[in-house]
């Protein structure tokens, strides 16, 4: 992971200790957090529906984003589509810091908390 420290300041400002996160900065870490622990240390043995409503938001917001070029954009992309995947779940943490580091750069670009309306439909 490239952005450690500025994932970690994230972490501690926006995201709470449960539930969804007030911001969109939050929000973005706290997804790629929970995919990641879900794969990692229970194999995806819980996999539903609210794990592909994070991805989904993940795609919905970074894809979108002027922050990423064509290229770095479909790795996005990639990352994503594997964690679909979730019948095989990606253990190694590269997918999972390659798209923290993105939400580092995309809050860079934006500096002011973006708030996030909260999804009814997740109890992730």
């Amino acid at each position: 992971m490239e952005h450690f420290d500025e994932a970690r300041a994230i972490w501690k400002a926006y995201v709470p200790r449960s539930g969804q996160a007030e911001t969109v900065q939050g929000e973005l870490l706290r997804a790629v957090e929970k995919l990641r622990d879900e794969a990692q240390r229970n194999g995806n043995g819980n996999w539903d529906s609210g794990f592909v409503i994070l991805i989904g938001y993940l795609r919905s917001v970074l894809t979108v984003s002027e922050a990423f070029d064509a290229a770095t954009t479909a790795v996005i992309e990639q990352d994503l589509d594997r964690l679909l995947h979730h019948e095989s779940p990606e253990v190694a943490d590269e997918p999972y810091d390659r798209l923290t580091d993105r939400v580092v750069e995309w809050c860079r670009l934006h500096r002011e908390p973006v708030p996030h309306e909260r999804n009814p439909r997740l109890h992730r």
